[in-house]
């Protein structure tokens, strides 16, 4: 076998198991976004505030004061917390909840999602017979493409700046934590993207728009998850940049991405606009 076919052929495995890793992973995430609770199981989305009131998709009357949510349930009426019954007639509290958090209460077969968003709290009721959920078709994506895989540098700020971003949602704002920017080079240009904080210890969560978005991608954001070595270095796999909730539903807060963050380049990788957007144009 010559050097030449040799090459040839490592090259050839190393794509097919770049591609075998990619569809394991799309795999799971389609798996994991399609859970029976999960946001494509959201059936309202409800603002609370101070006055008492009955909200669709979930038992109870419900209010907001100084940082703690009230229910009060009436007689036939349930709800748990982790497994644990709630009484009936008499106020439940719960609160203060930090910003981007929340907690789960179960009542039946709908889990109900009490979270704080932009400074405001809301309910969002989980049901599993959602139509959205229910027809969800998956999503379509890219080919993998490894050369939408690129070496990039993570430059942490002197210190983390506050960063204000918009939401899918009018009339709140999000504010994160950008401990520094990736930098990077594609398709023949320098590159940085500001980076927050992760949800995993050690991750950073970059959101992003580029020359797709709005034509073969969604128009608002993407979000691509990476884990800096020691030395900065890091992975920017492309072909794993995901939908965010609000490209499936209205009924999502997402953050926009910040401005800085609209690339100039096409990022032919990573997942599409979902069948649900496409078929509303």
């Amino acid at each position: 076998m010559s050097l030449h076919t040799k090459s040839s052929t490592s090259t050839e495995t190393a794509l097919e198991s770049f591609d075998a890793e990619w569809q394991e992973w799309h795999a799971v995430h389609e798996r994991h976004r399609a859970h029976p609770h999960g946001f494509l199981a959201v059936t309202h989305l409800h603002w609370l505030s101070s006055e008492a009131t009955r909200l669709e998709g979930a038992p109870g009357t419900w209010s907001v004061d100084a940082d703690v949510v009230r229910v009060v349930l009436e007689p036939g009426e349930s709800l748990q917390q982790d497994g644990v019954e709630l009484k009936s007639g008499e106020p439940l509290e719960f609160g203060p909840i930090e910003e981007r958090g929340g907690i789960n209460l179960v009542s039946s077969d709908t889990v109900i999602e009490v979270a704080k968003r932009g400074g405001e709290y809301i309910v969002r009721p989980r049901n599993p017979s959602n139509t959205l959920l229910q027809e969800y078709q998956g999503t379509p994506a890219y080919t993998p493409n490894a050369a939408f895989a690129v070496a990039g540098t993570f430059v942490p700020f002197e210190a983390p700046r506050p960063t204000t971003v918009g939401a899918a949602v009018e009339g709140i704002q999000h504010v994160y934590e950008a401990p520094g920017e990736i930098r990077f080079t594609l398709a023949g240009e320098e590159l940085a993207l500001t980076a927050f904080n992760g949800h995993a210890p050690g991750s950073l969560s970059v959101l992003f728009t580029d020359q797709t978005s709005g034509k073969t991608t969604y128009a608002a954001n993407r979000s691509l998850s990476v884990v800096p070595a020691a030395d900065g270095s890091v992975e920017l796999d492309f072909n794993r940049a995901v939908n965010l909730p609000c490209a499936y539903t209205d009924l999502a807060t997402c953050p926009l991405p910040p401005a800085e963050n609209r690339l100039p380049v096409a990022i032919e990788a990573g997942e599409k606009t979902p069948y649900e957007r496409q078929d509303q144009k």
